[in-house]
């Protein structure tokens, strides 16, 4: 029997029509807003030379150079710091370390990360993310006592951390003090690298909420000495090939030991292999979880390559053996970590994102892990923190292979410490292709090193063209003395402002 259509029936069909036209749309305008993951895996004193993808002749880094493959290598990349703490400050909140106090390591004069720093995690958290960190964190002491109640990661925006106060001194090895949010764990089995690895794979896969964009950090004690990876991956780098290739290679003009430490290269160029083994193994699980195509992965390094200990730095009074096993390269820039010399923070810095930045592209733009902060709001639709002094610009273009607005100039300052203040210039600033190096003035005996820095401005500059001069030979502050007055005055003016911010950490901790 044929139904008679009424105008009822044509009404329902018009209707219905509507409403799924406009759930489709729905759907479509859902997919289109999807935030992105984000994952930054961050390599402790990793130089800019010492991946393949950067034209390391020696060390194989298959996996690290896959990624660069599949997205974008940055030739003019650079960490926040020249050391260890004030880098990672400097990710996390997006301002130069020297705002937060961070001068030196985490523990010098008591400094560490305040809870009044709002972080890239509590940035994220506040858009929905869930955060998560895995690893060297080294920007406040993580074993709560009486005495030391400093914010952990989970006071500082990561719903789930697994993490240590600072280096794998007593070797990467079966490390003993890890925490996981708040608990210590205990002695676990394995190196630290693969360590981290697991520990992500199972909050990748198991522990997350599957509904919420993540941000997850993997910040690795490799290659920070002491070095001692498995046979497996130093063997391959034990033979007359890598001697030959080796005495290639370049340490930043930074003097080494007069007394023989070949036979300890393999080590370091085995535990770079190994690194990339352990980062291989995470994009696998990022594979298998499906994620591949909506998460931006960061890969970095937190300043540039170790030397051995020389005379100049210990003033013959000190030794660290494990720092004999230091091979590290910045490649053809000057200097190695702790010298706001090129090479003390120009780092890799690779990026992947599927449909975003085109595959196997590289960018000479630069960037600064400061960046990464604003950078990462955009893509993640949050406000940047107010009322606070950021130092970073969204460098997404940059991740495209092109030009990057820059409202102002970055300063690189030397670690506030005994054995460094006396040999290396104590800030850089980049403009354009031009460096600009400043030195404090000498430091008077009956001055604390504090009381020197925070009372001090540069009174010695040089000038260098990097994109002709990267081992920053040529001095050109004579030569082009109105761009070198151009620049002292953005120098003077800049780091005024950041070193009156810092605190004192002495009126602090009274």
């Amino acid at each position: 029997m044929i139904k008679k259509i009424t105008p009822l029936t044509i009404l329902f069909v018009l209707v219905s029509f509507v409403i799924g036209c406009n759930s489709k749309k729905a759907k479509q305008q859902v997919k289109k807003e999807t935030k992105p993951n984000i994952i930054i895996y961050l390599t402790d004193d990793m130089g800019y030379g010492d991946l393949g993808c950067y034209g390391n002749p020696i060390i194989e880094t298959p996996a690290i150079d896959k990624l660069a493959s599949e997205g974008v290598l940055l030739t003019d990349c650079h960490s926040a710091g020249t050391v260890c703490s004030p880098s990672r400050a400097g990710l996390l909140t997006g301002r130069n370390p020297y705002r937060s106090g961070i001068y030196y390591l985490q523990g010098y004069h008591g400094a560490h990360l305040q809870n009044s720093e709002i972080t890239m995690a509590e940035m994220l958290k506040s858009a929905g993310y869930e955060t998560a960190f895995m690893g060297k964190w080294h920007l406040s002491r993580l074993k709560q006592t009486a005495k030391a109640k400093e914010p952990n990661p989970g006071d500082q925006g990561f719903d789930y951390w697994f993490a240590s106060t600072h280096n794998a001194y007593e070797g990467p090895k079966n490390f003993t003090k890890f925490i996981r949010n708040g608990s210590a764990v205990g002695e676990v089995d394995g190196w630290y690298c693969d360590v981290l690895t697991e520990e992500a794979t199972d909050w990748l896969s198991n522990k997350r909420d599957k509904d919420k964009p993540f941000l997850l950090i993997v910040s690795t004690h490799e290659p920070h000495a002491p070095l001692s990876p498995p046979e497996e991956y130093s063997n391959v780098y034990n033979n007359s090939s890598v001697d030959s290739l080796e005495r290639t290679i370049k340490y930043g003009g930074v003097d080494r030991p007069e007394y023989d430490i070949s036979k300890n290269k393999k080590e370091y160029y085995g535990t770079i292999s190994q690194l990339d083994n352990a980062f291989a193994n995470l994009m696998k699980t990022v594979d298998q979880e499906n994620l591949k195509a909506n998460t931006m992965v960061i890969f970095t390094s937190d300043n540039g390559p170790e030397h051995p200990v020389n005379l100049e730095e210990s003033k013959g009074e000190w030794e660290a053996p494990t720092r004999d096993f230091c091979f590290g390269t910045p490649g053809n820039f000057r200097g190695m970590k702790r010298y706001p010399y090129e090479g003390g923070h120009r780092v890799p810095g690779i990026i992947r994102y599927p449909g975003k930045i085109p595959a196997g592209i590289s960018s000479n733009e630069l960037v600064v892990a400061t960046d990464f902060l604003t950078t990462i709001s955009k893509l993640a639709k949050v406000d940047l923190p107010s009322d606070i002094s950021l130092d970073g610009t969204d460098a997404f273009s940059a991740f495209l292979g092109q030009k990057t607005t820059r409202e102002k100039s970055y300063l690189w300052v030397f670690p506030t410490h005994e054995d460094t203040y006396f040999r290396m210039p104590h800030m850089a600033m980049r403009y354009e292709d031009y460096t600009l190096l400043g030195w404090l003035p000498e430091k008077l005996e009956h001055n604390t090193l504090m009381q020197w820095m925070k009372s001090s401005l540069p009174v010695k500059f040089s000038l260098y063209d990097l994109s002709k001069d990267p081992e920053q030979k040529n001095d050109l502050a004579a030569s082009q003395p109105e761009m070198a007055d151009k620049l002292k005055a953005l120098m003077l003016e800049h780091w005024k402002e950041i070193r009156d911010e810092g605190p004192d950490w002495k009126k602090l901790n009274k």
